[in-house]
């Protein structure tokens, strides 16, 4: 069987029951990280949220969907494309790591803007059951394709993967039939975007290509559901989405995986830092340097990582001088510089005055990223680190697996240490009731009648 029709099988047929518990709770706390990066999303520290905003506003009012923390009712398509950018605007948001996607940035957007939709137009409430296997759907077809991908990354593999498991999502929460959930597909296929030029730039357009791909699953599901032919052939065809878009690649193990009814969302990781992810373990490997040995700007002369290929495309940048805030969260050498100097890298690490501050852009110049052992294009581990003190000490530090990995998962204090983090760099307060309503519905998503219910609870009302 090809991947495509395996695929198509597998979105149509996966039933709540179907879930492992594992993977209902692994669902129940992603979801709740999403949610709580995509609200930290709206505050001041993005301020390119309020063009997104504006922006969407003016393709009309409606009945459809909400955006998140100030609650604007816009057309579905609309209100997912604001969520989606709010969601991956600070490099927050969970990723796959071995397909390299972020599975839930266009895809929680989509869903959660499609079921408030189906709720006000349609009449159907969606229920916490069917949100949580929609999301599964979606997962699962967002990284099994991307995990097929042999060469480097020149397309935007987060938003393109994101935005086909988004309309495999969306098709599930229908009940569509296979003919139907093919043309959402290839329909969507026909409507991604995103390439790695916004990511070699730092341009704050790589959120937006996220934002874009929630729209297009949207409205490429309308376009579906009311009778628009597509493409048939969007993946393995000769123009289709893996020839074309990833130019090598091996469907066998995705294949494997879907023949063991394996969950893609529990081989999610949370990101522990609102960086690029292939930053991630160097900085951990700094973290615990730094308090082993009481490390600073200024007893530290230099630090050399060693890492897979794709780690130095994604995050070997050079320091510069003015940068914008999406360039430096993936400059490596300003983040290991963050870390030396507060500890760790969290929201509040690009201020103003942090982006202009002197020490860290001198201490740039003492970071080198150089190859490893490992040359699978894909790969963010293993990574490992020498740290040169000034007086000729050296400390080794070494990674084979990401803070944050199934292989290193968070504790549920640390997953709500990050909650409660990115609820406080909301544009709008969440005061402790609100919080733990929030946290009690995720809890309990399951049992969830009507996922309006969760919305109405990421909104916060003016006086």
């Amino acid at each position: 069987m090809r991947l495509t029709e395996a695929l198509l099988h597998h979105a149509q047929t996966l039933r709540y029951a179907d879930l492992s518990p594992e993977a209902v709770a692994a669902t129940r706390v992603f979801v709740m990280d999403s949610v709580a990066v995509g609200l930290s999303g709206s505050g001041p520290q993005v301020p390119l949220t309020q063009a997104v905003r504006r922006s969407a506003a003016s393709y009309g009012k409606g009945a459809g969907a909400r955006v998140w923390v100030t609650g604007e009712l816009l057309p579905a398509v609309s209100a997912a494309m604001v969520n989606g950018y709010q969601i991956h605007s600070q490099e927050f948001d969970c990723v796959h790591m071995p397909a390299v996607v972020h599975p839930l940035a266009v895809i929680q957007s989509a869903l959660l803007a499609a079921a408030e939709q189906r709720a006000n137009i349609d009449g159907v409430p969606v229920d916490g059951k069917a949100l949580i296997t929609a999301l599964n759907v979606a997962v699962d077809v967002a990284t099994l394709i991307g995990i097929s991908g042999r060469a480097p990354m020149r397309f935007f593999r987060p938003s393109m993967c994101g935005a086909l498991g988004a309309a495999a999502g969306i098709a599930h929460l229908h009940g569509a039939d296979e003919e139907l959930l093919r043309r959402a597909l290839g329909l969507t296929y026909s409507h991604l975007s995103g390439t790695m030029q916004a990511h070699v730039e730092g341009s704050p357009t790589l959120a937006l290509q996220v934002a874009l791909n929630s729209r297009a699953a949207l409205s490429c599901w309308e376009l579906a559901r009311n009778g628009f032919p597509a493409p048939r052939d969007m993946l393995e065809g000769s123009f289709g989405y893996l020839p074309l878009i990833e130019g090598e690649f091996d469907v066998g193990p995705s294949l494997q995986k879907l023949a063991m009814r394996e969950a893609q969302i529990l081989t999610v990781s949370h990101k522990v830092f609102p960086t690029g992810g292939a930053a991630h373990a160097a900085q951990d490997m700094l973290m615990e340097l730094r308090q082993q040995h009481g490390l600073g700007l200024d007893n530290v002369a230099h630090v050399e990582v060693q890492a897979p290929p794709l780690v130095r495309r994604l995050v070997g940048r050079n320091y510069q001088p003015a940068m914008e805030t999406s360039y430096a969260r993936l400059c490596l050498p300003f983040l290991l510089g963050t870390v030396l100097l507060d500890g760790k890298v969290g929201l509040s690490a690009y201020a103003p005055d942090k982006l202009t501050d002197a020490r860290l852009a001198a201490f740039a110049t003492q970071v080198s990223l150089v190859p490893n052992d490992c040359d699978d294009p894909n790969a963010l581990v293993p990574q490992s680190m020498t740290v040169t003190l000034r007086d000729g000490q050296m400390l080794h530090n070494h990674r084979d697996a990401a803070i944050g990995s199934p292989q290193r998962p968070l504790s549920r204090a640390q997953q709500l240490e990050k909650f409660h983090h990115c609820l406080d760099h909301a544009a709008r307060p969440f005061d402790a009731g609100q919080r733990n309503a929030l946290i009690s519905h995720f809890d309990h998503l399951q049992d969830i009648d009507d996922v309006r219910r969760l919305v109405d609870l990421l909104i916060v009302e003016t006086p």
